[in-house]
């Protein structure tokens, strides 16, 4: 098996299209589309590929996001290294399956349970899809996490023209030095890759594991300062792994938004160059890059819109001093330029 193809996946509405055109294309360049018998299996499947030194993934939408989110958390504490799409649609439940929405931006990071840290990325444009899915990649191998793709319907259906480089940037995982233990963390607390098949012995537990990956399930300082590390891991990156512009950034109101509603705040901004109005365009949503807030010194209040009641406003209230307007829709459509004119409008 080739080290970059393999995807496993089972049809889901609005992302259906990421598993025929993977099942089409990947067998014309070695790689591998392995259709499941359901979300569950699909993530089970892309873990052990991942094992094996492939570089895997899946794509699914709301339902299917919450039905793997048992081996989501499996994925974490074993350090396993894939790619979630996810295109989000209107839930809860079966919702909207042909609407957008960003519902499930807080499931993302906390939809497992226990304590563990991820990545996240918001594409606003199908040229984004592209250099994120790559960029997401480079990171889950770079610090053997899930890392998750959060598009939603909008750009996941979208047509547009893209640049595709002469080559894309292969960040290749780091192999388990000879001589180390497994679960040993070498390099900014993560481990080195122990591949299955190239004579390394290693026990791979959803368990409380020492280094050498024994369960140790009742060592209260063990599992502390592993799970410590699984988070330290990420939350100590969040200044390497973050992705954002600055737009304005001596504006006293300020937009904030990631995903499909980039799309209208660039359009407001273009429609009204004149006005004192500050842009945060988030790429890496998780980590949060909180510290991209302070560079807007003159803010006065932040605007979000989100295809959601507020899930990442609520995010944002934790770091800023001034008042965070949440701009929520939900049903399917995007914002309009004239409703976030007319938020501005309403200042004062």
């Amino acid at each position: 098996m080739t080290r970059t193809e393999f995807c496993a996946g089972y049809p889901i509405t609005p992302s259906s299209e990421i598993a025929e055109e993977c099942s089409r294309r990947m067998p014309l360049i070695g790689g591998i589309y392995m259709q499941m018998e359901d979300e569950l299996g699909s993530m089970a499947a892309l873990i052990g590929a991942a094992w094996t030194g492939a570089r895997s993934m899946t794509a699914t939408s709301g339902p299917g996001f919450s039905l793997m989110m048992e081996n989501i958390g499996y994925a974490a504490m074993t350090e396993t290294p894939c790619v979630i799409v996810n295109i989000q649609r209107g839930g809860p439940s079966t919702g909207q399956p042909t609407m957008a929405a960003q519902g499930d931006m807080l499931q993302c990071r906390f939809g497992s349970h226990g304590d563990y840290s991820i990545i996240a990325l918001c594409p606003s444009s199908v040229q984004e899809m592209f250099t994120l899915t790559a960029q997401a990649f480079n990171l889950a191998d770079r610090y053997r996490v899930p890392v998750f793709l959060m598009a939603d319907e909008i750009v996941g259906h979208m047509r547009e023209k893209i640049t595709v480089p002469d080559r894309v940037e292969n960040v290749p995982r780091r192999e388990l030095a000879k001589g180390v233990l497994p679960f040993y963390p070498e390099h900014d607390l993560v481990p080195g890759f122990a591949t299955f098949g190239k004579g390394y012995g290693v026990h791979v537990t959803g368990l409380t594991h020492d280094e050498r990956g024994y369960p140790c399930a009742t060592n209260v300082r063990l599992h502390h300062n592993l799970v410590k590390r699984l988070v330290d891991k990420v939350e100590n990156a969040r200044h390497d792994v973050a992705d954002y512009d600055i737009i304005n950034p001596d504006a006293e109101q300020v937009f904030i938004a990631y995903g499909a509603p980039v799309r209208t705040v660039q359009q407001v901004l273009h429609d009204n160059p004149d006005k004192n109005v500050g842009f945060l365009r988030i790429r890496t949503v998780w980590p949060f890059p909180e510290f991209a807030l302070a560079q807007f010194k003159n803010a006065q209040r932040f605007l979000v819109p989100e295809l959601n009641f507020g899930q990442m406003a609520r995010e944002i209230e934790r770091y800023v001093n001034v008042p965070v307007v949440s701009i929520p829709k939900l049903g399917g459509d995007l914002h309009l330029p004239s409703e976030l004119t007319a938020a501005l409008g309403g200042w004062k």
